[in-house]
């Protein structure tokens, strides 16, 4: 596989985790391309601890992962991704 960029990896998050309705990634690697956070929403995460959610993503990535130097995960549920933006809109 082809160095990891933050298209390719949204691209791969949504061919393996078709379910997701929202994915956001972020290069946090001052942009040599080696660590990111990335934001997925999935009604598949309901029911799961946050622990479980980390290893399904982790296993369904685990090629790309062994790439990079960091990875960082918030996995969500819609409601909890709902909660999260009405938060983080709320003006200071």
């Amino acid at each position: 596989m082809g160095g990891i960029d933050e298209a390719s990896l949204e691209a791969r998050i949504r061919a393996v985790l078709p379910s997701a309705t929202h994915v956001q990634v972020f290069d946090i690697s001052g942009g040599c391309g080696q660590s990111y956070e990335v934001i997925i929403v999935s009604p598949d995460f309901e029911g799961m601890s946050t622990l479980k959610r980390h290893r399904k993503v982790n296993e369904l990535l685990a090629d790309e992962i062994a790439q990079l130097h960091a990875f960082t995960q918030k996995s969500l549920t819609p409601e909890q991704w709902s909660k999260t933006r009405v938060v983080d809109a709320t003006p200071q």
